[in-house]
């Protein structure tokens, strides 16, 4: 028998893409793209076009695994449900008499973006346990601290606008990599006679396309946005009515810039004067014009505050008040959902501490953490500095439980892996960050084996260790509908019904059929009600670990390492995969930096600094900017032949706002390596 279902991509990315899964005799046999979706339009990328692979790849994990050899070996045997969920509890149970309830930690992300699986039991439980809380910062917190503190909110532009926009500056964003349903639309702008310019450190698929594109010095943004306001407000470009009626501190920001002119923004960034000026004043004068970011921008020591001066843009010169103008980092703030009834905090027995998940080999290594439970993540490839979480894990009094669909980096060292659903085999409730249609999926598939999705298997553990809650007793539906119940009006008359018929719901931000513009007449979120500039937060000094940074470094390690996202690959979810292992296992250099350096196309390289090395081919070419050295992330470092990874390279420095991963900010040197 054929059919089709209904499914909704729960990888992390900004496009949350409605799925249609063709099906014949129980078993899928393609996926693809909801024609009927405003956002994804019939198509999916690359990446997911082909999950059947890895639905029904003969590595998938179906079954309880004890880990019979060494931690890191990765050597298990296989053992029933109950096996597993009593080791687990009366491991939980002897670590909590021994250390106490904050010596237990879980650990996730954004592995399934779906309210249910994502966070929902699991949080219940820990929460119930008294266990130690994670302070997710890894991926975006830099940047949405940004946006609370200049906007209020984590809203912006919406998609389906840009196709209005006269001017689409694509700041640290690769959206052909990371967010390829805004495409379309900048493609119909473009046909429209809109200009598209992108500033990246990297020649990136989108660069390419553009009609310009600015290198930029890795963690300069904040220079370089305060050089723009210098010209726009020196030159009188400024909206002064909007300014006057929706933003504070408009005067000490005009003194501040006064301190960057062209010229000393363009030694900080690297990019010439000349196209600062032009820069501005293009922005400034051109109606509609309308900024896509993404996180990269914000992963470096200064990346917080750039993403406030960049969200700032947009009040100095009023775009806010055109359609298809503004500015975009995240929509995720309009799904206004209650996470308070999801999570239950309250069933905390007391305030309990946190920990900074971009700061694991730190916990692990100062051994106040004794039993980790990790799902929705591989920490072992993705946290920094890698080498001292993988020291951390292999401690012999550190119990790891992982719930996992493969064998990654992370369940090496585990004790205990519980096999997991994948998305198309669950029921959930999804948000997006890159537009404001709320969606829900059912299960398209059953799973294979044993699997067990996130929601059930914390509530066989809520059992196991006695909690007798009625909260545990929840059903996937009740969750759905508890989440919904929140009473804010973007949830107005959106229910569980509506969303089992439909699949997809516009939020209620604007009136059916009208664009939504959340700051076209101000109605910002800050205390103020106002955009607030915050001048005294916004003076640029270079991060330690960038070329203008710590001589002492900079003289040791003179290149700067980024690590953006691989264009085949989801952070680490498709690690398993041939061709993506290759992609991550190659190093770009700029032409000039390779020759200062004896390295030719085909060496392989040694990229190095004081936490780590690791081995890659090479690849010279002009894309990336004078002074970087580019690895795209996130390989796994058990398919390496170091077995070492990009994040053996990067530290635990932490962001200047949000507490979140400095990726970016990152010395190294690079040389060829012997046979």
């Amino acid at each position: 028998m054929k059919e089709v279902r209904r499914s909704v991509c729960a990888l992390d990315c900004p496009d949350a893409c409605a799925m249609l899964v063709h099906i014949e005799d129980g078993r899928a046999t393609k996926v693809e793209g909801d024609p009927d979706h405003p956002i994804t339009r019939g198509f999916l990328c690359g990446k997911v076009t082909q999950y059947l692979e890895r639905q029904y790849h003969p590595d998938r994990l179906q079954y309880p695994l004890r880990r019979v050899g060494a931690k890191g070996e990765g050597r298990f045997e296989r053992i029933s449900w109950d096996s597993a969920l009593h080791l687990i509890a009366t491991r939980l149970q002897s670590t909590i008499a021994q250390h106490g309830s904050e010596s237990v930690l879980p650990y996730s992300y954004g592995g399934n973006m779906g309210f249910l699986n994502g966070g929902s039991m699991d949080r219940r439980f820990f929460h119930r346990l008294g266990a130690a809380r994670l302070d997710r910062t890894i991926c975006a917190t830099a940047g949405a601290t940004a946006l609370m503190e200049a906007l209020g909110a984590k809203t912006g532009t919406e998609p389906e606008q840009f196709a209005d926009a006269k001017l689409i500056i694509v700041w640290g964003a690769n959206v052909h990599g990371t967010s390829i349903h805004l495409w379309p639309f900048i493609v119909e702008a473009r046909r429209r006679g809109a200009r598209l310019i992108t500033i990246d450190p990297v020649l990136t698929k989108t660069a390419a396309l553009a009609d310009q594109h600015l290198f930029i010095n890795p963690g300069t943004d904040l220079a370089l946005a305060l050089g723009l306001m210098h010209v726009i407000i020196a030159e009188g470009l400024t909206d002064q009515d909007y300014i006057s009626r929706h933003t504070t501190g408009f005067d000490d920001l005009a003194r501040l810039v006064q301190d960057y002119p062209p010229d000393r923004v363009s030694v900080l960034t690297g990019i010439p004067a000349a196209d600062i000026v032009n820069l501005a004043r293009e922005y400034a004068t051109t109606r509609p014009a309308v900024i896509r970011a993404n996180y990269g921008l914000q992963r470096s020591e200064r990346g917080g505050r750039a993403m406030q001066a960049i969200a700032c843009l947009p009040a100095l010169t009023g775009s806010w008040k055109d359609i298809g103008g503004g500015f975009c980092l995240s929509t995720s703030g309009g799904f206004t959902i209650d996470r308070a009834a999801l999570e239950r905090i309250d069933l905390q027995p007391h305030d309990t501490r946190l920990i900074n998940m971009s700061l694991l080999g730190e916990a692990l290594t100062e051994r106040d953490v004794h039993a980790l439970v990790v799902y929705n993540s591989n920490p072992a490839a993705v946290a920094p500095n890698a080498n001292r979480v993988r020291q951390g894990l292999l401690r012999d009094d550190l119990f790891v439980v992982a719930l996992e669909q493969f064998l990654t980096d992370t369940t090496d060292y585990a004790d205990i892996v519980l096999p997991v659903t994948t998305f198309l085999e669950n029921t959930d409730l999804y948000f997006a960050y890159g537009h404001y249609h709320l969606q829900m999926a059912r299960p398209a598939l059953s799973p294979p084996g044993e699997c067990k999705n996130n929601v059930e298997i914390f509530r066989l553990l809520a059992q196991r260790m006695g909690f007798d809650d009625p909260c545990f007793r929840d059903t996937d539906d009740d969750l759905i509908r508890q989440a919904l119940s929140s009473g804010h009006t973007n949830l107005d008359g959106i229910s569980l019904e509506m969303l089992d018929e439909k699949g997809s719901v516009r939020l209620n931000v604007a009136a059916a059929g009208q664009p939504y513009q959340p700051h076209a007449q101000g109605g910002f979120f800050t205390p103020s009600g106002k955009c607030e500039f915050k001048a005294d937060t916004l003076a640029y000094v270079p991060p330690v670990e960038s070329r203008q940074g710590d001589a002492s470094l900079t003289r040791r390690f003179p290149l700067e390492l980024i690590s953006p996202k691989n264009n085949d690959s989801m952070n680490s979810t498709f690690g398993h995969r041939d061709h993506v292992d290759a992609q991550t296992a190659c190093a770009t250099l700029h032409p000039e930096d390779a020759a200062a350096r004896g390295i030719a196309f085909g060496d392989t390289v040694r990229v190095f600094n004081d936490r780590g090395s690791i081995r890659l081919n090479v690849e010279i070419a002009p894309k990336v900017h004078r002074g970087v050295v580019r690895v795209p992330a996130v390989r796994w470092a058990k398919k390496a032949g170091d077995k070492q990874t990009v994040n053996a390279l990067t530290s635990e420095r932490l962001t200047d706002i949000g507490a979140g991963a400095t990726f970016y900010s990152c010395l190294v040197e690079v040389e060829k390596c012997g046979d």
